[in-house]
């Protein structure tokens, strides 16, 4: 559950992102950049505050597996 949550959050925030930096201004690609950068670090620390966020608000883990997808 904890990793559908995750993936509807970020890709939600990409989207507003891209939307943002369209209409508004093109300095909201930085919190692209942002997301982008986070989501690397995440992969080789296996840390991520979204992650953590989500937990300590009571999102179950889960098993991680693409069975449930």
């Amino acid at each position: 559950m904890l990793n559908t949550y995750f993936r509807v959050i970020v890709g939600t925030m990409v989207l507003l992102s891209v939307v943002l930096s369209v209409y508004v201004s093109p300095n909201f690609m930085w919190f692209t950049v942002f997301i982008g950068v986070n989501l690397i670090q995440s992969a080789f620390t296996k840390w991520c505050l979204l992650e953590t966020i989500l937990v300590k608000l009571g999102v179950k883990k889960g098993d991680n597996n693409c069975s449930s997808c």
